[in-house]
C-alpha cells in the first residue's frame, strides 16, 4: 500500500518510532515552547489524528484579568472621596445626638415646670374658691342686717305713730293717762321723747352694724378679685408652661428628623463607601491573582527548563519513561506559623470582639448579664413608656459585664460601680478596650468601651441599639482600665 504525507492525510494506523527519536522530539518541543516536556506518547499520533503532528503539550491557563494603574487609583480615590463623606457624616450624627441630648434634658426640665406651674394654678383656684365662700358670707350677714334695720325702723315708726296718735296707755305709761293736768301731760311726752331717742339709738347701732358688713363685704369682693387676678395669672402661667414643653418637644422631634435624616444619608453613603470598597479589594485582588499567576508562569517556565536538560542529559533510553507526565504538581502556598500564646493584647480583642458581636442587640433598660441579653426591667418613667420590660436586651452596663466575662472579669451591675472597678487612667490616655463613663452632679449614668480611632461601642439608650459611634467628650468624666 502506498504511503501518503502526513501532512495532506490523517494516519490510516498508529507508526512505529524507535524510543531514541521520540525522546528526542519531546525534547526539541520543550525547549522551544518553554513549556514542561512530555513523554514520547504524547508525541506519538493516534487514529484519526494527522501523520506525523502528535498531540503537544497542555497549553497554559489564559492570564486573570490585570487591572491598569489608572483603574486601580480611581478606585482608591473613590473609596477616599467616600470615606471622607462618611466620616463628615459620622461628626455631624454626633453633634446632633448631642443636641438631641440636650434637647431631652429641656424637654423633661419644661416638664417640671409645667407641674409646678399647674400646682401654682390649683394652690390660686382654691384660694379664689375660698375669697369666693367669705364674700358670700359677707353678703349674707349684711343683708341680715339690712333687714333688721328696716324691721327696726318699722317698728319704731309705727310705735312713734301710735304714741302721737293715741298716747300710751300700756306698760309703765299707762299711769300718765289718767293724768289729768298739763304739767302731767309735760312729763308724758319728755318720757315718750326719751323712748324714742332710745329706739333712734338702737337704729344708729344696726346702720352702723349694716355699714360694718357692707365693709367687710367689700373687703370679701377685694379679695375675691385678687384671688380671681392670680388664678387668671397662675393659669397663665401654666397655659405658657404646657405650651413651652409642647414646643421643647417639638424641637426634639424635630432634631430627631434632622437625625434620622443624616442616619439615613449616611447609610447610604456607607453602603456606596462599602460597594466601592468591595470593588477596589476586587480590582487589587484581580492584580495580586495575576502576579501571582506571573510567578507561577515564571517558576513553571525554569522548572520545564531544568526538566529539559535534566532529561537531555539522560537521553531518555525507554518508552515507558518518555510516556510520563513530566510536569510537577503545583505548590500551594505553605501554611503560617501556629498562633502565638494569648497576651493582654489578645483579652482586649477578646472583650472587643464580645461586645461588637452584639450590635444591633435592642437596648433594654436592666438587661444583660455575663452569658448575653436578659429581659428588662420596669424603672417607672422612660424605659417603661419604650417597653423595655418587655425586651430582650442589654443597658450600658449590661454590654459592659458581658463583655469582660468573656476574659473572666466579673464586672459588678451599677454602671458607677463599674467604672471604679479598675485602674483610673487620664483621658487624653484611653487606649482600646478602656471604659468610658459619664456624669452628671457626680452621679455616673452611662457607660462604653473605647475601640480607637476616635470610636466607641455602646449601649445608648431606651428605643436605640447597640452601636458603634464617635467619642463624645461633654461629660466624660472616668476612664477605666482592666486589661
Amino acid at each position: 500500500m502506498t504511503r501518503e504525507p502526513s501532512v495532506l492525510r490523517p494516519a490510516r494506523g498508529p507508526r512505529r518510532r524507535t524510543p531514541l527519536a521520540a525522546g528526542v522530539l519531546v525534547l526539541l518541543t520543550a525547549l522551544l515552547l518553554g513549556t514542561p516536556a512530555v513523554g514520547a506518547a504524547a508525541v506519538a499520533p493516534t487514529a484519526g489524528g494527522a501523520a506525523g503532528t502528535g498531540s503537544l503539550p497542555a497549553q497554559p491557563p489564559p492570564p486573570p484579568p490585570n487591572p491598569d494603574d489608572d483603574e486601580l487609583e480611581r478606585s482608591r480615590q473613590s473609596v477616599q472621596d467616600r470615606s471622607a463623606e462618611v466620616g463628615r457624616l459620622t461628626a455631624r450624627l454626633a453633634e446632633l445626638d448631642a443636641q438631641l441630648d440636650e434637647l431631652q434634658i429641656e424637654v423633661a426640665a419644661r416638664g417640671q415646670e409645667a407641674l409646678a406651674a399647674r400646682d401654682t394654678a390649683d394652690a390660686a383656684g382654691r384660694e379664689a374658691d375660698a375669697a369666693a365662700a367669705r364674700a358670700l358670707e359677707a353678703r349674707a350677714a349684711t343683708d341680715e342686717a339690712g333687714r333688721a334695720v328696716d324691721d327696726a325702723r318699722t317698728r319704731l315708726d309705727e310705735f312713734v305713730g301710735d304714741v302721737y296718735t293715741h298716747g300710751l296707755d300700756l306698760g309703765p305709761l299707762g299711769l300718765l293717762s289718767r293724768a289729768t293736768d298739763p304739767q302731767d301731760l309735760m312729763d308724758r311726752a319728755r318720757l315718750t321723747d326719751a323712748l324714742s331717742e332710745d329706739q333712734a339709738s338702737v337704729l344708729e347701732q344696726l346702720q352702723q352694724a349694716r355699714i360694718a358688713q357692707a365693709n367687710a363685704d367689700s373687703l370679701a369682693r377685694a379679695a375675691q378679685e385678687e384671688a380671681d387676678r392670680r388664678r387668671a395669672a397662675a393659669e397663665e402661667a401654666s397655659a405658657a408652661a404646657d405650651q413651652s414643653l409642647v414646643s421643647a418637644a417639638a424641637a426634639a422631634d424635630e432634631q430627631q428628623g434632622r437625625l434620622d435624616a443624616v442616619r439615613a444619608e449616611r447609610a447610604d453613603v456607607q453602603a456606596r463607601l462599602d460597594e466601592a470598597a468591595n470593588s477596589d479589594a476586587g480590582l487589587r485582588a484581580q492584580r495580586q491573582r495575576y502576579l501571582a499567576w506571573q510567578a507561577e508562569q515564571e517558576r513553571l517556565r525554569v522548572e520545564a527548563e531544568r526538566r529539559a536538560r535534566d532529561e537531555a542529559r539522560a537521553r531518555v533510553a525507554q518508552e515507558e519513561e518518555s510516556r510520563r507526565a513530566q510536569t510537577a504538581p503545583d505548590r500551594g502556598p505553605s501554611a503560617g506559623p501556629a498562633p502565638g500564646p494569648r497576651s493582654g493584647s489578645a483579652a482586649i480583642e477578646t472583650v472587643i470582639d464580645r461586645a461588637t458581636s452584639r450590635i444591633g442587640t435592642i437596648y433594654a433598660w436592666g438587661g444583660g448579664n455575663a452569658r448575653g441579653p436578659t429581659r428588662g426591667i420596669r424603672d417607672g418613667g422612660v424605659a417603661d413608656s419604650h417597653g423595655d420590660f418587655r425586651k430582650v436586651g442589654f443597658d450600658c452596663s449590661g454590654l459592659m459585664l458581658y463583655a469582660f466575662a468573656g476574659v473572666g472579669i466579673d464586672l459588678p451591675r451599677y454602671s458607677g460601680n463599674q467604672a471604679n472597678a479598675g485602674r483610673l487612667v487620664p483621658i487624653s490616655d484611653m487606649r482600646r478596650g478602656d471604659m468610658l463613663s459619664w456624669a452628671r452632679n457626680g452621679r455616673t449614668h452611662h457607660i462604653a468601651m473605647y475601640l480607637g480611632d476616635g470610636m466607641m461601642i455602646e449601649a445608648p439608650y431606651s428605643g436605640a441599639s447597640v452601636r458603634i459611634t464617635p467619642v463624645r467628650y461633654n461629660g466624660l468624666n472616668k476612664v477605666t482600665r482592666l486589661l
